[in-house]
């Protein structure tokens, strides 16, 4: 009898075990979900490697709810760090160009110039913030500290935030997450320069995450003549992760970003395979440096964009292969899929944001230019 008990035991835990994947991916938010191939995000001016994805929240100008904005780091020749257009894709695939911006006509400082990042936001007052990281001739001898411009709901460029204020200095801006209020906002952005180009390829522990305060007026007019934006305080909420530069990437470091409901700020920590948390990031007033690991290595293989699931779970895709990888946090990582659309697989994925539905990815593939969607 006992024995008799011992085996059917065994044979329940035994049929647990072997359910455990099926169970992971019913319980994960990527594991039921397919690839769609997307549109193009090449304009006519032959801008590339689309890097940044904000869906926008609500109608104001040129700005239609539900469409997505995608910002292009390389220009027509390939030359990273020279792109210079937002892209507007419509839900049926239509593209449309929201801003091409010229360094010569910005309205405040931008060191270096126009080099669009993976840093952009969409705020439901109808101004667009993207980030700058240039470069001269698409390599990182020649890049500089960039900045963050802000648009109005018709594309044009009406401020720009660099340097240091506060004590906190906007130095690459590499990605951005942002907790909008309406009246004011919060953008958390991670900076990957501070020291990079002087270390020649050898890795500094310099990276920044910036937390900065902005009151936010409602974009009635669509132009320069009305309140803009205005920075209230900017705070170094964490600090010192690796970053240094690469021929390939340009740069490596601290990259993608997701605010948790509960205020963690979860930090692709790129060169050390991590995600990286901090702690009450809503209201941080000091740095809480690397943060505290929730998970590392396994799946991850150089994360990069990052966004939260609506299951709260992290998504993270990578820059060593073409995976997205879904992580709790508690640090399992639950599930694991290849998206990449152009079978280049390595340094495809970027940015990504969650459909306004909730049930879906968007994210970019800059194998073939596209805007794709997992759902």
């Amino acid at each position: 009898m006992n024995t008799f008990r011992r085996c059917r035991c065994l044979g329940s835990i035994g049929l647990a075990l072997a359910l455990l994947p099926a169970l992971a991916a019913a319980s994960s938010f990527i594991g039921p979900l397919t690839v769609t191939p997307g549109p193009s995000t090449v304009p006519a001016n032959g801008d590339v490697n689309p890097y940044g994805v904000a869906v926008v929240p609500r109608t104001s100008g040129k700005l239609v709810q539900g469409h997505v904005l995608v910002s292009n780091f390389n220009n027509g020749q390939n030359l990273q760090g020279t792109g210079t257009t937002i892209v507007d894709v419509a839900p049926n695939g239509t593209l449309s160009v929201f801003a091409q911006i010229s360094a010569a006509n910005l309205p405040g400082r931008c060191p270096g110039g126009i080099g669009l990042t993976t840093a952009l936001s969409v705020l439901r007052n109808g101004w667009v913030i993207v980030g700058s990281l240039p470069t001269t001739d698409g390599t990182s001898a020649t890049a500089k500290a960039g900045c963050l411009l802000v648009l109005n709901n018709h594309g044009t460029v009406v401020e720009t935030f660099s340097g240091t204020r506060f004590g906190a200095r906007i130095n690459g801006p590499w990605d951005m997450t942002a907790l909008d209020h309406g009246d004011f906002a919060e953008l958390f952005v991670t900076n990957v320069l501070n020291g990079t180009v002087a270390a020649n390829g050898n890795v500094v522990k310099r990276g920044t995450v910036l937390r900065i305060v902005l009151a936010v007026p409602e974009d009635e007019a669509g132009d320069s003549g009305g309140s803009m934006p205005r920075e209230l305080l900017r705070t170094t909420i964490g600090s010192g992760f690796s970053e240094r530069t690469d021929p390939a990437a340009l740069v490596l470091g601290p990259t993608g970003m997701g605010l948790a409901s509960d205020g963690t700020l979860y930090v692709a920590d790129t060169l050390l395979n991590r995600i990286a948390a901090i702690p009450g990031a809503v209201f941080r007033f000091t740095s809480a440096g690397t943060g505290h690991t929730v998970s590392m290595g396994g799946n991850l293989n150089q994360p990069l964009g990052v966004a939260i699931a609506p299951n709260g779970d992290i998504l993270t895709v990578n820059a060593g292969d073409g995976n997205i990888v879904e992580t709790t946090p508690a640090g399992s990582q639950v599930a694991v899929k290849n998206i990449d659309t152009s079978g280049a697989g390595a340094g495809t994925l970027f940015g990504l944001a969650i459909t306004p539905d909730q049930k879906g990815v968007y994210f970019v593939d800059d194998g073939d230019n596209t805007l794709d969607l997992l759902h």
